[in-house]
C-alpha cells in the first residue's frame, strides 16, 4: 500500500510530510489526504514511488562517497 510505504520512507529520512508532499507530489497536503483516505492515481502513485527510489538512492550515493 502506497500510504504505507510513504509512512516508512518518512520514518527512515526523517522528512516531514509537508515536505514529501511539496516535491513528490507538488502538493503540501498529500500525505494528510492519503490518511484520510484519498486514492491517487495509478501514474501519481507510480510517480511517488520513483520519488522515493531516486531519493534513497541519492543519499546512498552520498554515504558512499562519505564512507
Amino acid at each position: 500500500m502506497l500510504l504505507r510505504q510513504i509512512e516508512h520512507f518518512l520514518r527512515e529520512t526523517g522528512m516531514p510530510w509537508t515536505k514529501f508532499g511539496r516535491l513528490a507530489a507538488h502538493d503540501p497536503r498529500f500525505v494528510a489526504d492519503l490518511r484520510n483516505g484519498r486514492e491517487p492515481r495509478r501514474e501519481t502513485a507510480e510517480r511517488i514511488v520513483q520519488f522515493m527510489a531516486a531519493h534513497r538512492a541519492q543519499a546512498h550515493r552520498l554515504e558512499s562517497r562519505h564512507a
